[in-house]
Protein backbone atom coordinates (compact mmCIF):
# COMPACT_ATOMS: atom_id res chain seq x y z
CA UNK A 1 0.00 0.00 0.00
CA UNK A 2 2.98 2.11 0.93
CA UNK A 3 4.59 1.81 -2.83
CA UNK A 4 0.90 2.59 -4.38
CA UNK A 5 0.69 5.90 -2.20
CA UNK A 6 4.14 7.17 -3.03
CA UNK A 7 3.20 6.33 -7.18
CA UNK A 8 0.15 8.62 -6.03
CA UNK A 9 2.22 10.93 -5.10
CA UNK A 10 4.76 11.17 -7.47
CA UNK A 11 1.86 11.76 -9.65
CA UNK A 12 0.85 15.14 -7.84
CA UNK A 13 4.84 16.24 -7.78
CA UNK A 14 5.02 15.87 -11.54
CA UNK A 15 2.02 17.44 -12.56
CA UNK A 16 2.94 20.43 -10.34
CA UNK A 17 6.80 19.86 -11.71
CA UNK A 18 5.16 20.41 -15.30
CA UNK A 19 2.76 23.42 -14.15
CA UNK A 20 6.05 25.44 -12.29
CA UNK A 21 8.08 24.68 -15.66
CA UNK A 22 6.00 25.80 -18.22
CA UNK A 23 4.22 28.66 -16.37
CA UNK A 24 6.01 31.58 -18.09
CA UNK A 25 6.67 30.42 -21.12
CA UNK A 26 3.02 29.56 -21.85
CA UNK A 27 1.96 32.89 -20.33
CA UNK A 28 2.24 34.38 -23.74
CA UNK A 29 0.51 32.40 -26.27
CA UNK A 30 -2.21 32.09 -23.52
CA UNK A 31 -2.99 35.56 -23.61
CA UNK A 32 -2.70 35.72 -27.11
CA UNK A 33 -5.29 33.29 -27.32
CA UNK A 34 -7.41 35.01 -24.87
CA UNK A 35 -7.13 37.97 -27.23
CA UNK A 36 -8.28 35.78 -30.39
CA UNK A 37 -11.34 34.76 -28.50
CA UNK A 38 -12.08 38.19 -26.71
CA UNK A 39 -11.92 39.55 -30.44
CA UNK A 40 -14.61 38.11 -31.73
CA UNK A 41 -16.87 37.30 -29.27
CA UNK A 42 -17.27 41.14 -28.70
CA UNK A 43 -17.32 41.16 -32.79
CA UNK A 44 -20.67 39.30 -32.65
CA UNK A 45 -18.44 35.89 -34.10
CA UNK A 46 -18.49 32.55 -31.69
CA UNK A 47 -16.11 30.18 -30.52
CA UNK A 48 -16.25 26.67 -31.87
CA UNK A 49 -14.66 24.04 -29.66
CA UNK A 50 -13.44 20.75 -30.96
CA UNK A 51 -11.02 18.10 -28.96
CA UNK A 52 -9.58 15.00 -30.67
CA UNK A 53 -8.92 12.32 -28.62
CA UNK A 54 -8.81 12.29 -24.97
CA UNK A 55 -9.12 16.55 -25.45
CA UNK A 56 -13.22 16.09 -26.84
CA UNK A 57 -14.25 16.17 -23.23
CA UNK A 58 -12.20 19.25 -22.19
CA UNK A 59 -14.12 20.89 -25.52
CA UNK A 60 -16.67 20.50 -23.75
CA UNK A 61 -15.99 21.31 -20.85
CA UNK A 62 -14.74 24.89 -22.18
CA UNK A 63 -18.42 25.48 -24.75
CA UNK A 64 -20.30 24.91 -21.54
CA UNK A 65 -18.00 27.59 -19.06
CA UNK A 66 -18.63 30.01 -21.68
CA UNK A 67 -22.52 29.44 -22.66
CA UNK A 68 -23.03 28.96 -18.50
CA UNK A 69 -20.25 30.56 -16.14
CA UNK A 70 -16.66 30.10 -15.20
CA UNK A 71 -15.72 31.90 -11.73
CA UNK A 72 -19.06 34.49 -11.60
CA UNK A 73 -22.29 35.42 -12.95
CA UNK A 74 -21.99 36.94 -16.62
CA UNK A 75 -24.19 37.04 -20.08
CA UNK A 76 -23.95 33.76 -21.84
CA UNK A 77 -20.98 33.92 -24.45
CA UNK A 78 -21.54 32.47 -28.11
CA UNK A 79 -18.98 29.26 -27.65
CA UNK A 80 -20.63 25.55 -28.99
CA UNK A 81 -18.76 22.32 -28.58
CA UNK A 82 -18.15 20.24 -31.53
CA UNK A 83 -19.09 16.50 -31.55
CA UNK A 84 -16.51 13.96 -32.66
CA UNK A 85 -13.90 14.11 -34.75
CA UNK A 86 -15.01 13.07 -38.55
CA UNK A 87 -17.27 15.45 -37.82
CA UNK A 88 -15.70 18.40 -36.61
CA UNK A 89 -14.37 19.34 -40.24
CA UNK A 90 -18.39 19.50 -41.97
CA UNK A 91 -19.90 21.15 -38.35
CA UNK A 92 -17.18 23.97 -39.20
CA UNK A 93 -17.96 23.86 -42.69
CA UNK A 94 -21.87 24.04 -41.83
CA UNK A 95 -21.61 26.37 -38.67
CA UNK A 96 -18.54 28.70 -39.18
CA UNK A 97 -18.52 32.10 -40.49
CA UNK A 98 -15.85 34.74 -40.98
CA UNK A 99 -14.47 36.24 -38.00
CA UNK A 100 -15.41 33.14 -35.59
CA UNK A 101 -12.65 31.49 -33.89
CA UNK A 102 -12.16 27.34 -33.50
CA UNK A 103 -10.19 26.43 -30.29
CA UNK A 104 -9.09 23.08 -30.80
CA UNK A 105 -7.32 20.88 -28.39
CA UNK A 106 -4.81 17.80 -29.32
CA UNK A 107 -3.57 16.03 -26.71
CA UNK A 108 -1.68 14.14 -28.87
CA UNK A 109 -2.98 10.77 -28.01
CA UNK A 110 -5.17 9.96 -31.38
CA UNK A 111 -4.42 10.63 -35.08
CA UNK A 112 -3.46 14.02 -36.44
CA UNK A 113 -5.50 14.07 -39.43
CA UNK A 114 -9.26 15.63 -37.80
CA UNK A 115 -6.42 18.19 -36.11
CA UNK A 116 -5.40 19.24 -39.73
CA UNK A 117 -9.34 18.41 -41.68
CA UNK A 118 -10.40 20.85 -38.48
CA UNK A 119 -7.59 23.59 -39.01
CA UNK A 120 -8.26 23.54 -43.36
CA UNK A 121 -12.12 23.92 -42.78
CA UNK A 122 -11.51 26.69 -40.57
CA UNK A 123 -9.48 28.35 -42.44
CA UNK A 124 -12.01 27.50 -45.36
CA UNK A 125 -14.51 29.27 -43.58
CA UNK A 126 -11.78 32.71 -42.78
CA UNK A 127 -11.42 31.75 -39.31
CA UNK A 128 -8.68 32.13 -36.68
CA UNK A 129 -7.69 28.76 -34.88
CA UNK A 130 -6.27 28.66 -31.69
CA UNK A 131 -4.75 25.30 -31.16
CA UNK A 132 -3.76 23.93 -27.83
CA UNK A 133 -1.41 20.66 -28.64
CA UNK A 134 0.93 18.65 -27.10
CA UNK A 135 4.49 18.01 -28.42
CA UNK A 136 3.18 17.53 -31.88
CA UNK A 137 1.66 20.99 -32.06
CA UNK A 138 4.60 22.22 -34.03
CA UNK A 139 4.41 19.78 -36.73
CA UNK A 140 1.16 21.60 -37.93
CA UNK A 141 2.90 25.13 -38.08
CA UNK A 142 2.53 24.46 -41.95
CA UNK A 143 -1.49 23.74 -41.59
CA UNK A 144 -1.75 27.50 -39.47
CA UNK A 145 -1.72 30.93 -40.47
CA UNK A 146 0.25 34.11 -39.07
CA UNK A 147 -3.14 34.93 -36.92
CA UNK A 148 -3.47 31.91 -35.87
CA UNK A 149 -2.40 30.83 -31.72
CA UNK A 150 -0.64 28.01 -30.59
CA UNK A 151 -0.46 26.77 -27.02
CA UNK A 152 2.23 23.71 -27.45
CA UNK A 153 2.39 21.68 -23.86
CA UNK A 154 6.25 20.29 -24.17
CA UNK A 155 5.16 17.07 -22.10
CA UNK A 156 5.40 13.45 -23.94
CA UNK A 157 2.78 11.79 -21.94
CA UNK A 158 -1.03 12.92 -22.96
CA UNK A 159 -2.15 12.62 -19.25
CA UNK A 160 0.07 15.69 -18.86
CA UNK A 161 -0.91 17.88 -21.57
CA UNK A 162 -4.67 17.04 -20.78
CA UNK A 163 -3.83 18.85 -17.24
CA UNK A 164 -2.26 21.71 -18.66
CA UNK A 165 -5.04 22.06 -21.11
CA UNK A 166 -7.46 22.11 -18.53
CA UNK A 167 -5.19 24.82 -16.87
CA UNK A 168 -4.84 26.48 -19.95
CA UNK A 169 -8.52 26.87 -20.89
CA UNK A 170 -9.36 28.13 -17.15
CA UNK A 171 -7.07 30.55 -17.82
CA UNK A 172 -8.62 31.82 -20.46
CA UNK A 173 -12.22 32.26 -19.05
CA UNK A 174 -10.47 33.56 -16.39
CA UNK A 175 -8.95 36.23 -19.02
CA UNK A 176 -11.98 36.89 -20.76
CA UNK A 177 -14.06 37.38 -17.71
CA UNK A 178 -11.88 39.94 -16.59
CA UNK A 179 -11.59 41.55 -19.68
CA UNK A 180 -15.43 41.55 -19.89
CA UNK A 181 -16.12 42.62 -16.85
CA UNK A 182 -13.32 44.00 -14.98
CA UNK A 183 -11.91 42.42 -11.67
CA UNK A 184 -13.71 40.96 -9.43
CA UNK A 185 -14.64 42.02 -5.91
CA UNK A 186 -12.74 40.21 -3.08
Amino acid sequence: MLMLEQRIQQQFFDSADLKYQTAETLARPIADAAGALLGAITAGGKVMVGGCGGAAALAAHMAALFVGRFERERPPLPALALSGEPGSALQLQALGHPGDVLLLLDAGDGDAAPVRAAIAAAHGKEMTVVLLAGPRGATFGDALSETDVTIVVPHERPVRVLELQLLALHCLCDAIDLQLMGEQDP
